[in-house]
């Protein structure tokens, strides 16, 4: 009988990669919502909880495991949900300090030299500053978002204050969902004091960006690959994803110590990560950025086109307390990116590429994936999930054996694909 796996957040490039693994006969993947109703809109946690919990009981089958690759609420569903089922699956514990950003710098400052300076910031105080010890430029961010949702670049005390003001108008997301997840929990005072909806400094880290990818298991902290982030010029948004890594090796092993270190000491055991770091070249300092208690599912295609194994398998492994496997080395590309093709201005959707254009990309290119992020009519500020500058019009995944190959596949993937955007 094969096993049934629940995934929250189950969306259609999911149901395609996770249908790649070597053995997907052996299993029946069953949606618990859509990610639009996990992440959109004040997330009422108790009630998601409560309804998957009624559709899992409702199921008459075995329920084999639960699993789950998008950010929060996602991330700490699942080991709630597992917990209540008896299924394998991370701490609670662990994967809140690594994922409660000012709780996850406490703990870094213990472990690790490659942090920035961080404090917390009075979200109500019409003066708020920076304190002493920090200088400007600094991101301001919730302690619990998804997305970089609610994450400014800030440059000066004034800007800071407009942040705030303007968050003190903006509707709670995440803040009274990751309460609820915090009440679980026998919390260190000085983190059980701390509201879910608190807000954060830290100075601003710059050079390139990367993500490592791993997991843990038997006590071990096993790491798969290192992913480029690459930004817009002049913005703090991404502009694609690269894999493997073009790093220098000597940085890519600072990044596995520092990972391997951190992780352990977080407790994270039994579970897919990931870690995003900044290196500076000009003065050789690497700073980790930020820990995800998830693997990512934007990486998965980019991990199967280069290695021949999705990473979405080391996540249903796990899932079912199995030793999880490696990467069998047959990707068929030396390269892989994933594009995000952005619009930096407000604007109602008039056109969207058709189904027809986006197929004729796909074979004309092989292991092309485009993916239309809007729909026509759309306001794109009324999209869920995005960052706090720019809109994903669609995300694109091009491979080659070079990449210069890449990036041409790309550029014939704007050249075709049409859009037309009234800007507001």
């Amino acid at each position: 009988m094969p096993y049934n796996i629940f995934v929250l957040g189950l969306d259609e490039l999911g149901i395609a990669e996770l249908a790649t693994l070597p053995d997907a006969h052996d299993y029946v993947f069953h949606g618990l919502f859509t990610i639009e109703e996990l992440q959109s809109g004040t997330i009422d946690l108790e009630a998601r909880l409560a309804e998957a919990q009624r559709q899992l009981d409702a199921f008459e089958g075995s329920i084999d495991g639960i699993i789950g690759f998008w950010d929060f609420p996602v991330s700490m569903m699942v080991p709630i949900l597992c917990q209540r089922y008896g299924l394998p699956s991370k701490d609670l514990l662990g994967t809140v300090k690594c994922e409660h950003k000012y709780w996850s710098r406490l703990e870094q400052q213990r472990l690790i030299d490659e942090y920035p300076k961080f404090a917390l910031v009075d979200f109500n105080d019409p003066q708020a500053t920076l304190p002493e010890h920090m200088s400007y430029p600094v991101w301001a961010k919730p302690i619990k978002s998804f997305s970089s949702e609610g994450a400014y670049r800030v440059p000066s005390d004034a800007e800071l204050q407009a942040v705030l003001a303007k968050r003190r108008e903006s509707p709670e997301r995440a803040g009274p969902a990751f309460e609820h997840v915090l009440e679980m929990l026998d919390l260190p005072e000085s983190i059980a004091q701390i509201p879910g909806g608190a807000y954060m400094v830290e100075e601003a880290a710059v050079g390139s960006q990367c993500t490592i990818e791993g997991y843990t298991y038997d006590d071990t902290v096993h790491l798969t690959g290192i992913v480029d982030s690459i930004h817009y010029d002049n913005s703090s948004s991404f502009l694609r994803y690269k894999y493997p890594s073009t790093l220098p090796l000597e940085v890519q092993e600072r990044i596995r110590s520092v990972s391997q270190t951190v992780i352990a000491g977080l407790g994270l055991w039994h579970s897919t990560f990931n870690i995003e770091y900044f290196w500076d070249e000009a003065t050789d300092q690497l700073t980790l950025l930020e820990i995800n208690t998830r693997h990512s599912q934007s990486h998965a295609p980019l991990f199967r086109y280069v290695d021949g194994l999705t990473n979405h398998v080391h996540m249903v492994d796990l899932a079912l307390g199995r030793k999880p496997r490696q990467p069998v080395d047959q990707g068929y590309f030396s390269t892989a990116s994933k594009w995000m093709h952005r619009h930096f201005a407000d604007g109602i959707v008039r056109r969207i590429p058709t189904a027809e254009e986006v197929a004729d990309l796909e074979q004309r290119f092989p292991g092309t994936i485009v993916e239309v992020e809007v729909t026509e009519g759309q306001r794109l500020s009324d999209s869920f999930s995005q960052d706090s500058y720019s809109y994903v019009l669609a995300n694109i995944y091009t491979t080659g054996q070079t990449d210069e190959e890449a990036v041409d596949i790309y550029h014939a993937c704007l050249e075709a694909l049409k859009f037309e955007i009234d800007d507001i």
